[in-house]
């Protein structure tokens, strides 16, 4: 199945495994107003989707993403303050709902991202690059600040690293990026695809409303301390998999020798 849009192009497999991909290479597929909004409506919809597993975030041409459409940015610079808060909060919206997906996201980072491209970077649960992609934070470059996707950069790279991005705005490589843990592996160009497909040989054997239940876990539990109040919800959160239908069909699968139900799914 192949949905169409002007920035972007949606596929699905038989497997449930989603394709969104970023189709503005002539721009290095930088967004705009109308990019923001068909990525928001098309996660906002997979999320929905019960027949959709795993959600890949890919580009066309060498640039994964430039981040802001220059031309859209020239617009903004003649926008009152009330409609760029608008554009902001449509921006903002777009990293929350791809960082918060109830499956499984993957960014396959095949070239430069830049400013909010280091956002949806930051927002895929794995990541994985090729050694010819770079990245930058480049938005004091032009008297701006990387404002709605911080929250995301600085969950995958910590504070310190970012204090210093932030401000330098320089490029990093990708195995920087690797070492301070914005990308999980870096691999050459021409095994990042048999690379990914591996991880979703192991997200497609999983549980798929465990896996939702697990990436939702790590946000509740980050950074919480570790208190009477925390050991309850743990403690609770586990009885009741436990208890759901999908718990009790991966424990009697495993203990029978037999692939669970979801691993028929095609």
């Amino acid at each position: 199945m192949i949905d169409e849009a002007p920035a972007h192009r949606l596929e699905i497999d038989p497997r449930g495994v989603a394709r969104v991909t970023l189709a503005r290479a002539e721009k290095h597929n930088a967004f705009d107003a109308a990019t923001i909004t068909g990525l928001t409506d098309a996660f906002s919809a997979l999320a929905a989707s019960p027949t959709v597993r795993v959600i890949i975030l890919q580009a066309d041409g060498p640039s994964f993403s430039a981040g802001a459409d220059l031309d859209w940015m020239r617009e903004q610079a003649e926008y009152d303050a009330s409609r760029n808060l608008g554009d902001a909060r449509k921006l903002a919206k777009l990293m929350r709902v791809l960082n918060t997906l109830p499956k499984p996201t993957i960014a396959r980072v095949q070239g430069p991202a830049y400013g909010g491209g280091v956002g949806l970077v930051a927002c895929c649960d794995i990541a994985i690059a090729t050694n010819h992609a770079v990245f930058s934070l480049t938005e004091v470059k032009l008297g701006l600040i990387p404002s709605v996707i911080s929250p995301y950069v600085i969950a995958a790279i910590g504070p310190r690293a970012a204090r210093r991005l932030f401000l330098t705005a320089e490029r990093i490589d990708a195995a920087e990026a690797h070492r301070l843990g914005l990308v999980h592996e870096v691999v050459p160009t021409i095994e990042i695809d048999s690379r990914i497909e591996e991880l979703l040989n192991f997200l497609l054997s999983n549980g798929p409303e465990a896996m939702a239940a697990a990436k939702d876990l790590v946000f509740t539990v980050t950074d919480r301390p570790v208190d009477d109040a925390l050991v309850e919800e743990t403690a609770r959160r586990i009885a009741y998999r436990r208890a759901s239908a999908e718990g009790k069909e991966g424990v009697d699968a495993f203990l029978a020798k037999r692939k669970p139900s979801w691993r028929g799914q095609s």
